[in-house]
């Protein structure tokens, strides 16, 4: 069974840093690109970012690009988001996501960060 679970996230204040996880388990992790995706308060989904299979290319969404870094640690069945300089924009539940051809078709639960002071 695929299962996708996230953690890490919290409240912060404005310009605090957190970094979330993304543990995978039940399928070949080091096969599937993986994203990164948030969906704030009353709002529809906002891709965040994607890292690719062997985690060598990545790509950022431009709401967060030079803030935000994913990467992933395939011995470890890992994904991680590291955010930096967060804004109060930045609220929302953040899940992640396995993609497969041209979607995405496991995500988790989701895990909530909040950024305020």
């Amino acid at each position: 069974e695929v299962q996708l679970v996230e953690s890490g996230g919290g409240l912060v204040q404005p310009g605090g840093s957190l970094r979330l996880s993304c543990a995978a388990s039940g399928f070949t992790f080091s096969s599937y690109g993986m994203s990164w995706v948030r969906q704030a308060p009353g709002k529809g989904l906002e891709w965040v970012s994607i890292i690719n299979s062997g985690g060598g290319s990545t790509c950022y969404a431009d709401s967060v690009k030079g803030r935000f870094t994913i990467s992933r640690d395939n011995a470890a069945n890992t994904l991680y988001l590291q955010m930096n300089s967060l804004k109060p924009e930045d609220t929302a539940k953040y899940y992640c996501a396995r993609r497969a051809y041209e979607e995405y078709d496991y995500w988790g639960q989701g895990t909530q960060v909040t950024v305020s002071s």
